[in-house]
């Protein structure tokens, strides 16, 4: 079997319930955008010298894998995995624990750094753009919406890893007072 199918050559794709949509379909970007960030994950993890940030981030790959095939599926009859409330738990308690650990913020940080915790922070910037995705589809169709909550925290989580990261690293955060 070939990778190809010249199915999509027409602009359109499949969704997991067999329905042909075009590939500009807010489903489609949905999933899209879960998929880059996903994509993205496993830059930070393949370039990343920490286990703090691997292991955690490699889980989250395996999230964002069951939210697409949500996403992917329109009609609840074809059985995907479901993401479970469990894993949200998990991100505010991961969320916590840092923010325990590091300094309280009092004005806005720019995003950088070192080199990962830069990568970091630009996978925040690509979960909240799926995040926004996500919601725009809930506008016209029905999606759980523990998908949406999900990456919500997940952005959060991605924040405060990077932050976490620069300290570890020893590298102060550049605060920006608006100017």
């Amino acid at each position: 079997m070939h990778i190809y199918t010249k199915f999509g050559d027409s602009g359109d794709t499949s969704l997991l319930s067999g329905k042909k949509v075009p590939k500009s379909n807010i489903r489609v970007d949905a999933y899209g955008n879960v998929d880059e960030l996903n994509a993205f994950l496993g830059l930070i993890i393949a370039f990343s010298d920490l286990e703090t940030v691997k292991k955690p981030l490699i889980q989250v790959q395996k999230d964002l894998f069951i939210v697409g095939a949500q996403l992917s599926c329109q009609n609840s009859s074809v059985k995907t995995p479901r993401l479970n409330e469990i894993r949200i738990a998990e991100l505010e308690k991961a969320i916590d624990k840092m923010e325990e650990d590091l300094p309280a913020l009092h004005h806005f940080i720019l995003p950088g750094g070192s080199k990962t915790a830069s990568m970091i922070h630009l996978a925040r910037t690509v979960c909240r753009r799926a995040e926004r995705r996500v919601v725009a589809l809930s506008k016209e169709e029905k999606i759980d919406v523990k998908l949406i909550v999900y990456l919500n925290r997940l952005g959060d989580y991605l924040f405060m890893l990077a932050r976490m990261v620069n300290r570890k690293k020893r590298i102060d955060e550049t605060v920006w007072k608006g100017k």
